[in-house]
């Protein structure tokens, strides 16, 4: 039997069908893991996708010494691993006995700041991170024959192949082992791979793993710091790490940059000519001084031509301008071309694994701009003619005799630039897939394209003795324009007009403007810098930018920083300049590539990232309180939502110490004791301006965006005039009726909390309340639900009418939940376990709701 071992399980379900040649594959499992077994010239196959990394790095959880043995570490698991620590830090006895510090060492597993010079230097071990995946993968390799890896290949893939190979060894020491590298999932690709393996390369699984681990301990150690440095509070965790503290810093300095930027005055001349007798509009002239930087000068040349009624055309210049097609896609290339187009690089990257793992695109994480040799350019070119929308270009280019693409200047032997792979159907792509595959197969005919040329037109013009000057550009050769549209300027079509002829001023006016400030990064344009400065890697950019937008260090795009993130910038930059600077990240990227080619080892690499650790922590721990201070004023800043109205001090987020929810309440506290609550499960941003104050009570207005819902907009306080519901009598109380009494149900919002509820009028006796949705618009219908008694009710929402039992504990809704059950198990029963997991989890949150579409 051949094992075969894929980063995932969409891999192994792709190549087990690629590869089979005796049958579909069939689906099976080893203890709860996904496997599928075919044939393959008359042998047995099994193919089994792991979850990415199968081990996750940790550190030991304490530290001890002793005179004897030195320094040693001890794991969760009770297991003694050697340490090795420099001699600059105190050994115990220490003079406390608080933690971290223990009779005979250090406890580093706690977040307390005299432990972080200690786990700078702890050891680093692996720990199963995929227990279920391990044992399936062991259980396989005692059984194997021979083993093939087949992870992506990259520094990551080969990590994970690695560390998938490091547990299968310990069950199967000497069984063959080879490693299959491809670039997409076509067959002839994926069978061109299997039928030349070659070896793992250890250097490179060696590189991706010192990454790990150089990412582990600065990123431990600097989130750990900030964090402790003003523990609690609305930041609450704060991030920080080895390439997203210089990301940030490089957005923080082109804000400083906004920040000092003064504006200066200067005016504009234009106007608008037409050809003399025309009936037109006219097209744009403006002053051959683009910029008037003396109020005086330009008022003094508007009055010569404020009047004036004919032009002359003093000179024609006609210049021809050749474009070259662009060059192929790589991974930051692809990044940024997506950005443009409104697809931000995080989700580029979900979009082009997609599309990888469908068949319709190479692998997407590359550095080479150069297509291999081994490409069969017209063979693609055959593939794209399937789509309509391609196929006149693509006949144009199969009629060469030969076809030749641009070249990029960097190129790599490890996978091909992006192109793609598959004729993809728009129908059955969703519309951000289809546009990020459209966008990359038109950038790879383009790049087989002629070049496309451009006339440019420039009149200069003559009025009243001043001159005037207008500008076009034409699109005379299509070229590699014909199928790449992005980034193409309008054309700017302007009349036939030779020297001496005359036009009609339609209209002369000055306009007094300033200069703007430096434009804030993209975030393809933040990929592009970060790529330019060193910074991260093709596979991490887009996920660190993303990060930095989960912890609220960064907000809108383009990208701009929250008050946190710039306090947090200029307070390390203050006390340890070195961490946000990119300088010391190139220098650590350059020893993990010497590790990728052999030059340097992953222990040498390790050791000298934790040097630079250690030589600007004592700075940090030394100013901590003032860093603290910095984050405070900081968090304070961002979570601002409006103005108090009672008193005009700021009114923010705040966090209950009690159960740990949050309420909006105002800095004047205990003085002023406004506090207004917030909507439960919905991310609460503030609206800047007027539209940011209530018109009726004068309170803040927020927006709330719920998780996958769409955003609205409320005043905070829940007794305004616009956020009142009228009472509305939904049934009858079945309690108070069994015991011979009359009491009705009356749907409420209360005033205080916001919030609405169903609750009997004689409440104090029965205790009968129901909860209700906080949002849509209600109805009563007069029904009650046969299963329980409780009333049922018709909530409008914007998906349409929905009717509910109001009762939570609704014996019906088991049974819904039940026969649902039922169904989804009858419907993937033999599908994938994401599939089954998927519809369990659709199936849950339906039954929870209780209800169906109304049929009104």
């Amino acid at each position: 039997m051949k094992l075969v071992v894929t980063e995932k399980n969409d891999a192994a379900q792709q190549i087990a069908r690629l590869l089979a040649n005796a049958g579909k594959p069939k689906q099976d499992k080893v203890y709860d893991t996904p496997v599928y077994r075919f044939t393959v010239d008359g042998e047995e196959w099994v193919n089994i996708g792991l979850r990415g990394h199968i081990l996750a790095p940790d550190f030991a959880r304490e530290l001890h010494y002793s005179k004897k043995e030195g320094w040693t570490a001890v794991t969760a698991e009770g297991e003694i691993l050697p340490a090795s620590l420099p001699d600059t830090l105190a050994r115990p006895p220490y003079d406390t006995k608080r933690k971290p510090f223990l009779k005979d060492g250090v406890d580093i597993k706690g977040w307390k700041v005299p432990s972080l010079p200690y786990l700078i230097w702890a050891p680093i071990e692996k720990q199963p991170a995929e227990k279920g995946i391990i044992r399936a993968l062991k259980n396989l390799a005692k059984k194997a024959d021979s083993i093939v890896i087949a992870t992506d290949f990259d520094r990551e893939g080969e990590l994970i192949g690695s560390d998938a190979l490091r547990q299968m060894r310990e069950v199967a020491p000497d069984t063959p082992v080879s490693r299959a590298r491809y670039s997409a999932f076509t067959k002839p690709e994926i069978e061109h791979a299997f039928n030349n393996l070659v070896d793992l390369d250890q250097n490179l699984a060696d590189a991706g793993e010192s990454r790990q681990y150089i990412d582990l301990i600065w990123g431990a150690v600097l989130t750990r710091y900030l964090t402790m440095a003003r523990f609690g509070g609305l930041g609450n965790v704060r991030s920080a790490g080895r390439v997203q503290t210089p990301t940030l810093a490089i957005v923080v300095e082109k804000e400083r940059e906004r920040n000092a930027f003064v504006p200066e005055d200067y005016w504009v001349l234009s106007g608008a000519l037409a050809p003399k007798g025309s009936d037109d509009d006219g097209f744009k002239v403006t002053h051959a001084t683009a910029r008037f930087t003396d109020e005086q000068k330009a008022n003094a040349a508007f009055d010569h031509v404020r009047d004036a009624k004919v032009a002359t055309v003093t000179n024609v210049e006609r210049k021809s301008r050749t474009n070259k097609p662009p060059v192929p896609f790589n991974t930051t290339s692809l990044q940024t071309a997506a950005a443009a187009e409104g697809i931000g690089p995080a989700r580029t990257m979900r979009l082009a694994e997609s599309l990888y793992m469908d068949g319709l695109i190479s692998y997407p994480r590359v550095d080479n701009t150069v297509y291999p040799k081994s490409l069969d350019l017209k063979d693609v070119v055959k593939t794209l003619s399937a789509v309509p929308q391609y196929r006149p270009v693509c006949t144009d280019l199969l009629s060469k005799a030969s076809l030749t693409a641009t070249r990029g200047k960097q190129e790599t032997t490890d996978h091909p630039p992006i192109y793609p792979t598959g004729a993809a159907d728009p129908d059955k792509l969703e519309g951000p897939a289809w546009r990020l595959y459209n966008l990359i197969a038109r950038r790879f005919l383009a790049t087989l394209s002629e070049p496309s040329v451009t006339e440019s037109t420039k009149f200069s013009f003559d009025v009243e003795g001043e001159p005037f000057s207008a500008s076009g550009t034409v699109l005379v050769k299509p070229g590699f324009r014909a199928i790449y549209p992005y980034g193409m300027k309008k054309d700017e079509q302007l009349p036939a007009l030779e020297v001496g002829d005359s036009c009609d001023v339609r209209k002369m006016d000055l306009e007094a403007k300033q200069t703007e400030p430096p434009a804030r990064y993209s975030q393809g344009r933040l990929i592009a810098e970060m790529e330019k400065r060193g910074l991260g890697t093709k596979s991490t950019r887009a996920s660190i930018i993303q990060r930095l937008y989960d912890v609220k260090y960064l907000k809108n795009d383009p990208c701009e920083p929250s008050q946190l993130g710039m306090a947090i910038i200029d307070a390390l930059t203050k006390y340890a300049p070195h961490i946000t600077s990119p300088d010391m990240t190139a220098v650590l990227e350059s020893d993990m590539t010497r590790v990728a080619a052999g030059e340097d080892t992953q222990d040498d690499v390790v050791r000298h990232s934790r040097t630079l650790l250690s030589g600007m922590i004592d700075a940090l721990i030394e100013h901590k309180d003032d860093l603290g201070d910095a984050i405070a004023d900081a968090v304070t800043a961002d979570a601002k939502v409006g103005v108090c109205p009672k008193c005009g001090r700021d009114l923010v987020m705040k966090t209950s110490a009690k159960n740990r929810s949050s309420f909006i309440g105002c800095m004047g506290w205990p003085d002023c004791d406004v506090t207004y609550p917030v909507p439960s499960r919905v991310k609460v941003i503030p609206i800047e301006g007027e539209q940011g104050v209530c018109p009726v009570c004068g309170a803040p207005r927020i927006k709330c965006q719920p998780f996958r819902s769409r955003a609205y907009e409320i005043c905070v306080n829940p007794a305004c005039e616009t956020n009142r519901e009228p009472d509305v009598k939904v049934g009858e109380c079945p309690v108070c009726a069994a015991a011979g009494k009359h009491g009705d149900l009356i749907a409420h919002k209360s005033e205080r909390t916001g919030k609405r509820f169903i609750r009997c009028e004689n409440y104090d006796v029965c205790s009968v309340s129901y909860p209700l949705p906080q949002r849509g618009e209600l109805h009563a219908t007069g029904e009650t639900c046969p299963d329980c008694g409780a009333p049922i009710v018709e909530v409008v929402t914007q998906r349409g009418p929905w009717r509910i039992c109001v009762n939570m504990d609704c014996p019906g809704k088991e049974k819904k939940a039940a026969a649902k059950g039922r169904g989804t198990s009858r419907k993937t029963k033999g599908g994938s376990k994401g599939t089954a997991k998927s519809s369990s989890k659709s199936t849950s949150k339906s039954a929870s709701k209780g209800g169906k579409r109304s049929s009104k």
